[in-house]
This record gives structure tokens, sequence and C-alpha cells, in this order.
């Protein structure tokens, strides 16, 4: 137990439960930056909605979104750290974990601060639809990334995450990972992006993707079709290329882009305090612990979740649930 606002033995816990030996590649780390990632991009810089405060997903209409499908893992494997300091907010946690985990892959240090609070209800979610789609093109993408304020050069530098985890048929509809090591932090994946061969491959549930088989490794890897429009487009392509050519450069560009990417919707004074008119309001709201068993049908939130994310789980996360 720490106090009130201690974070470094919630920090030694997480790192605690990134080792999953039965989950993916043996490690939770990959799919606790996508909740962190996800949990922070749907912030739109003209209306100011969105992003990190609040901890939306803990509804069904933000944790329901299909481009939010099997973050229920990440969610699930953080619970015993919201069990064990019940005075942090789900947001904060959500954020934090994303952080640590990339460090502890091997990535750069990423900025951090707390101070997130978590809606009460879910009437101040965004919509859905504004998490990108892996299928579409270099317009897309700034669409999507553009409405929360990144540049070109930023678009490329997030994209370096996917260095990290694999894509399953039955949550985004592709397959597979990016790089030989998806628990690594590096700048591999540009480094394959932009000097390999991609071939255009359609899975057996019609998504198409692009692929490469490296003989060295008897391995199969991909890219998405929006990886694919970072080098074919020619005011991206450049930034690939110098990612490629310089890990160092990437790791800095990474971690300024991420900590950007957590703070998004957040508004803070010259202290570092989150002056957001929800925190300023309700304080440092901590919403309760999700429970440990299914909720009766018709609830939304995780602390009353619905049977149908619990109950499948159950059993599926008993083997790799985090041991503290």
């Amino acid at each position: 137990m720490s106090t009130f606002g201690d974070f470094d033995p919630v920090r030694k816990d997480i790192v605690k439960l990134l080792h999953q030996p039965e989950y993916d590649d043996g490690s939770a780390g990959p799919v606790l930056v996508r909740l962190a990632w996800h949990s922070s991009g749907t912030y739109d810089e003209e209306t100011d909605t969105g992003g990190s405060n609040g901890a939306g997903m803990r509804y069904e209409t933000e944790g329901g979104d299909p481009a939010n499908a099997g973050l229920q893992h990440a969610r699930v494997f953080l619970e015993p750290v919201k069990a064990k300091y019940p005075w942090i907010t789900y947001a904060d946690l959500w954020t934090f974990a994303g952080v640590i985990a990339i460090k502890e892959m091997g990535g750069p240090d990423i900025d951090w601060l707390g101070g997130r609070t978590d809606y009460v209800d879910d009437s101040k979610l965004p919509p859905r639809g504004r998490l990108p789609d892996g299928a579409q093109g270099s317009e897309h993408l700034r669409h999507v990334f553009g409405r929360m304020g990144f540049s070109d050069q930023e678009i490329v530098a997030l994209s370096g995450a996917h260095n990290l985890g694999r894509c399953h048929s039955d949550r985004s509809g592709f397959h597979g990972a990016w790089v030989h090591n998806p628990t690594r932090f590096s700048n591999q994946y540009f480094r394959l992006l932009s000097s390999l061969h991609w071939e255009k491959k359609k899975l057996p549930n019609g998504v198409e993707q692009y692929m490469y088989y490296d003989d060295d490794f008897e391995t199969e890897l991909m890219m998405l079709p929006t990886d694919m429009a970072l080098v074919t487009d020619p005011h991206f392509s450049p930034y690939v290329k110098k990612y490629a050519d310089d890990k160092d450069l990437f790791f800095k560009d990474f971690a300024a882009v991420f900590a950007k990417l957590v703070e998004l919707g957040i508004k803070r004074d010259e202290s570092g305090k989150i002056t957001n008119a929800d925190n300023e309001k309700g304080g440092y709201h901590a919403a309760p612990k999700k429970r440990a068993t299914p909720g009766a049908p018709g609830k939304t939130t995780d602390d009353k979740v619905d049977v149908d994310e619990a109950k499948p789980l159950a059993e599926e996360n008993k083997r790799f649930r985090a041991r503290l």
C-alpha cells in the first residue's frame, strides 16, 4: 500500500505484472501501451472533447467500440494494481502503465504527470470512430491524427509503437507481428518497413494486409495499409528513413509525442495541477475497482461490468492474471 499520490510503488507493481508467459509473446507490455494510446487518442482539438481524462473505456459506449477490441485484457491485467492502490484513478493507471511498459521493454523515458480524474457517468464520452482504421491510407491518418493536433512528423514517430505487439484476426481483423521481437522497443519497424519488399495478402476473413516471409527466421511479418502509407506518401516517407537510420532520434521524438498523446485533453497550471472543469469541480475522483464477479445484465461500467465482457474473460484471464 502506498500513500495518496505516491506513484513509485504503483510503478514497481506494474513492472511485476508485465511478465505474462501465457499471453501473446509472454508480455502484457504491448497491450498496456495500446490501452494508454486508445484511452487518449479520442481527443478532438476543435471541440476539446475526448482524451486521456475520464477513463471512458469503463463504459460500453467507448469500451465496446470495435477499435478497442482486446483491450479488456489490458484492463484486467491492471485490476490487481487498482485493488492494491484504490486511490489511483483508472485514467492515471492506464496512461502510467503504458509509459512504464515502454521503458521496461527497452524504450525511452517518457514524461508523465498524474492528476487525471475518472468520469462519474458516460455523458461526456466522445463518439465512436475517432481511432484510426488500419485499412486506410495517408489522408485518413492525417484526418485522425490531425484532429488531435499531430504533425506529419509526429504521426510517423507515434506509428513507431508498431515495434510492439501483434494484430489478432478476432480483434482488429489483421493478423501477425510487425517485427521479429514484438516485446522489445526499437526502430526495427522503420528499418523493415523501408527496406523489405512487402506483398499484399488477403486473409481468410477477407481483410487485406501486407506480408514478408523471412527465410532466416522462418517467420511471416506483416504491415497494415496505414503502415505502407508511411513509405508511399512523400511527406511521411522522409521521417521513416530518418528513424530507420537513427534510433536515438526516433527514441527522442517518440518520447516527446507519446508524452503529448497521454496529455491530450488535459490542461495544467504552472505547478502541474490539472485545471479541467471535471477536475476542478470533482477533484481527483477515483472510480471504484471493477467488481471481481460479473455484474447484472444491462450494466455498462467496469465496476458493474456487463456479463458480455466479464464472464468470457473470467477463465481466459485466470491463467495469466497478474501476481503481485
